[in-house]
């Protein structure tokens, strides 16, 4: 019997991919890790980046719907 479910781990150390592997081999359960290789543009993932670090800071501005086409000037 096959089942259609796709599982997504997001393991963070090393102890837990190797941990991970064990458990699907174990299990004869097929996986495939993929590379960190990221395929969006690196200076779009450092703009990104940026920005959450500013409103992490606080560093941003909060704007209200009545006001939106204010603030975007049309």
């Amino acid at each position: 019997m096959k089942t259609q479910d796709i599982v997504i781990a997001h393991p963070k150390t090393t102890e837990q991919v190797n941990a991970l592997k064990a458990f699907m081999q174990a299990l004869k359960i097929k996986f495939e890790i993929s590379s960190k290789e990221s395929t969006y543009n690196p200076e779009f993932v450092a703009k990104i980046k940026k920005s959450e670090q500013e409103f992490e800071e606080g560093n941003f501005k909060r704007v209200e719907k009545k006001d939106l086409h204010k603030f975007l000037g049309v």
